[in-house]
C-alpha cells in the first residue's frame, strides 16, 4: 500500500464514517421499525405471525398483497409509516452492506490489512520519523543490520518511494500521538526523529517521551543550540549532521592514509562498529619527515596523547610490521601507524602530523619535538 492510498482510504472513512459501525446503525434502525410496525398491527388486533410478515412483506417491498384489509385509518397510517421507513432503513442497510464489502475488499487490494499485520509483529523495533536524506540512509543502514525498523512520514510520494525500495513504511505525522501508536511506540527500542526541522525534532521527542518511558530517543539537530532542547524535551542522545560532516571532513585532512591502508570493505566497517560502540576508532596515520613524532618511542608518542590513543601497529616502509609494539620501538619516518583513538580524532591525528619546532641553540637554530 502507498501512502496515496491510505491518505484516501482515511478521508473516506472520516467522511463516510465506519463501514462496519454503519452495518451496525442501519440493521438497528430497520429492526427498530420492525418491532414498533409489528406493534401496531397486533394493537390493531392481528396475531403477531400475521403482523411479522405483514411488515417484512411491506419493508422488502415484495408487494405479495394484504394479510388482512387495509381498511382503518389507523392500519393505513401505520402501513405508509413502514413503507416509507422500512424502505428507507433497508436501502440504508444495503448500501452499508456495500460499504463494508468494498471496505475489506480495498483494504486486501491495496495491502492494509497486511501491512497493518507486519506492524502488529513489531517488536523491540525502531521507528525512523523523516524519509529525508538521513532517513533514507538510516533505513538502509538498518536494513543491512538486520534491525526491525518502520519509516514513519506524512509524505505520501516519500511513503511510496520508502516502500518501493523496500522499507516497511506508515503514512502519518510524527507529531501525531496516533500517528506513533500505530508505529507501535509502545514496543518500539528506539526512535529516531531525522526531520530537518528542529522544532517539529523537539515537539516529536516530547510526545514520543510521553508515550513510552522506556524508549530510547536519538534526535537530529541542525543547529548546536537546539541541542540543549532536545536533551531537556526527552532525548538520549543528539546527532549535528553539520557538525559530524565538518569534522569527518577534518578527519579525512588529518588521516589521508586511513581509506588507503584499512579500506572500505564489509570486514572493516564491522571492525569500525564494534569499536564505535565501546567509543573507539581505528585510524591509520603516515608519520612525515619532519613530524615531531619521527625518532620518538611508542611510549613518549602514547604519554604525548594523555591517554586519547594507542598505538596497535607500525608498519614499515621496507615491509616489516611491528603488531602490538612495545613501548620502546621507535617511530621512524614514513611509518604508518594505526591508531586506536578514544577521544577526539581531529586532535590526536594533530600529535602526529605536527612539525619540529626549532630551537635557538648558541647562535643557530636547531630542530627538537615540541
Amino acid at each position: 500500500m502507498n501512502g496515496r492510498d491510505h491518505s484516501i482510504e482515511q478521508a473516506a472513512s472520516r467522511v463516510l464514517g465506519s463501514p462496519v459501525d454503519n452495518l451496525v446503525r442501519s440493521l438497528a434502525f430497520v429492526a427498530v421499525v420492525f418491532v414498533f410496525s409489528t406493534a401496531g398491527f397486533v394493537a390493531a388486533g392481528w396475531s403477531v405471525g400475521d403482523a411479522a410478515y405483514m411488515v417484512t412483506l411491506t419493508i422488502f417491498s415484495v408487494g405479495y398483497g394484504e394479510v388482512h384489509p387495509i381498511d382503518t385509518p389507523w392500519l393505513r397510517a401505520l402501513a405508509m409509516a413502514t413503507i416509507v421507513l422500512g424502505c428507507t432503513g433497508m436501502i440504508v442497510l444495503t448500501g452499508a452492506l456495500v460499504q463494508v464489502f468494498a471496505h475489506f475488499q480495498l483494504r486486501n487490494l491495496l495491502g492494509i490489512d497486511r501491512m497493518q499485520s507486519q506492524i502488529d509483529r513489531l517488536t523491540d523495533h525502531a521507528i525512523i520519523c523523516g524519509y529525508g536524506r538521513i532517513g533514507q540512509q538510516l533505513a538502509l543502514e538498518l536494513a543491512r543490520s538486520r534491525t526491525p525498523y518502520i519509516v514513519l512520514d506524512r509524505g505520501a510520494a516519500r511513503i511510496a518511494e520508502a516502500e518501493a525500495a523496500g522499507h516497511l513504511a506508515l503514512a502519518g505525522d510524527a507529531t501525531d500521538e496516533a500517528a506513533l501508536k500505530a508505529a507501535g511506540i509502545e514496543r518500539a527500542r528506539v526512535l529516531a526523529t531525522v526531520l530537518p526541522d528542529d522544532a517539529l525534532n523537539v515537539f516529536i521527542t516530547l510526545s514520543a517521551r510521553n508515550l513510552n518511558a522506556r524508549l530510547e530517543i536519538i534526535a537530529r539537530g541542525e543547529f548546536p543550540s537546539t541541542e540543549g532542547k532536545l536533551i531537556h524535551a526527552g532525548a538520549d542522545k543528539v546527532v549535528l549532521p553539520t557538525h559530524i560532516g565538518a569534522e569527518r571532513i577534518a578527519e579525512m585532512i588529518v588521516y589521508p592514509t586511513t581509506a588507503r591502508f584499512l579500506g572500505e570493505s564489509p570486514q572493516v566497517r564491522d571492525l569500525k562498529r564494534g569499536l564505535h560502540e565501546f567509543g573507539l576508532e581505528i585510524e591509520a596515520v603516515t608519520v612525515q619527515e619532519r613530524s615531531a613524532m619521527a625518532g620518538e618511542t611508542v611510549g613518549e608518542a602514547e604519554r604525548r596523547g594523555h591517554g586519547a590513543y594507542f598505538v596497535v601497529q607500525i608498519d614499515r616502509a621496507g615491509g616489516h610490521s611491528f603488531v602490538h609494539p612495545a613501548e620502546d620501538v621507535r617511530i621512524e619516518a614514513g611509518d604508518t601507524v594505526i591508531l586506536v583513538i578514544r577521544g577526539s580524532r581531529v586532535s590526536a591525528g594533530a600529535i602526529f602530523s605536527e612539525p619540529i619546532k626549532p630551537v635557538r641553540m648558541g647562535r643557530g637554530y636547531g630542530f627538537r619535538p615540541s
